[in-house]
């Protein structure tokens, strides 16, 4: 990988995270209404996960480059995950600020969000020995873990994280089910979303992991992929049903989400077949790997786009209308670090 192509993968994030920023900003300063406030609060907080992918990408290209040192190795991962931190603990605060329904949803959006970023930062955690799963290519696979890989204990914290976090998600939105008033079953139905992307992103935070340690068995190839597909297709499959359950304005908001981030569910399936695909074996097709997030970036945008139209009639599709072209930056954004991980493996 040249520098220039080193640089334009890290600041894809960047300005992915930018993009995020300024709509939210910007549609905070439209107006004070709730469909503005939950709207700009979401956008804003995307930019959490663009910033936790960049330490994703800046901890693998700096290795590919041969420009990585114990500093990055420790600062990268902690800067995605005080984002992250910080993200969750200002969700929590919009949630204390009243009972309102825009507190209510938009307050626990970005908590589920927070989770995401945190998970993000795990797969940068996981990367801090990409260079090794090149290097276990070449051995044989019952040589055990090479020098250099993280403990077993170590591999199994990582894992741990985004799976925690999924299912303490799911136990969040299981509490807004129960209390079934219409703001906290919106917000409950979008948390669960977003605690799906967090059960997606144990496959990839398992994937390197066991590859940086040498474990990764040929029943994995096929396992964590359709885990992944499975995530992304609830999320699709339940938004749909909830479009579909009732005419009630409020549904549009979530339903509309809940496909977009299956599409986020898709995205992160390239990475999970690419680095199943190229374990051990060669894939002549690797380098089409990273349309699929471009596929899936396109398809939030145009989506975006008819909603956009569709809330000069409707005005239910506000939300999802904006939300979904901060869901179209975070695809495009992980079209860069699926590239980022063909160049690393296809150099092996």
């Amino acid at each position: 990988m040249n520098r220039t192509i080193s640089i334009l993968f890290r600041a894809i994030p960047l300005a992915m995270g930018a993009v995020c920023l300024a709509f939210g900003l910007y549609i905070l300063s439209g107006s004070d209404d709730a469909a503005h406030f939950v709207a700009g609060h979401v956008n804003v907080a995307l930019t959490a996960i663009c910033i936790a992918l960049f330490t994703t990408a800046a901890t693998i290209i700096r290795q590919l480059i041969h420009r990585y040192g114990e500093v990055w190795e420790v600062l990268l991962p902690a800067l995605g995950y005080a984002v992250a931190a910080a993200t969750v603990i200002w969700g929590i605060i919009v949630v204390l600020e009243g009972d309102e329904a825009q507190h209510v949803v938009a307050g626990h959006v970005m908590l589920g969000i927070g989770f995401i970023a945190a998970c993000v930062s795990t797969v940068a955690a996981a990367s801090t020995k990409f260079v090794l799963i090149a290097a276990n290519g070449a051995r044989s696979p019952d040589s055990g873990p090479p020098d250099g890989a993280y403990s077993r204990g170590v591999g199994a914290v990582l894992i741990a994280i985004p799976a925690v976090l999924a299912v303490t998600g799911l136990v969040i939105a299981a509490t807004l089910y129960a209390r079934g008033t219409t703001p906290e079953l919106v917000a409950a139905h979008v948390l669960t979303g977003l605690s799906l992307i967090c059960a997606a992103l144990v496959a990839l935070v398992a994937s390197i992991v066991r590859q940086v340690r040498n474990e990764f068995g040929d029943a994995e190839r096929f396992r964590w992929t359709w885990w992944v597909v499975a995530m992304g297709t609830i999320n699709v499959v339940v938004g749909i049903g909830v479009l579909l359950a009732s005419d009630d304005p409020a549904r549009l908001a979530p339903g509309t989400v809940l496909i977009g981030l299956g599409l986020i569910c898709f995205s992160i399936l390239s990475k999970v077949v690419l680095l199943a695909l190229v374990w051990r074996r060669k894939f002549a097709l690797a380098n089409r790997i990273p349309i699929i997030p471009i596929g899936t970036a396109l398809a939030c945008l145009f989506f975006a786009a008819f909603l956009f139209e569709a809330t000069t009639r409707q005005a239910g599709y506000f939300v999802g209308a904006h939300v979904l072209v901060g869901l179209g930056a975070v695809c495009f954004t992980l079209f860069s670090i699926v590239s980022i991980l063909e160049a690393g493996t296809s150099e092996s």
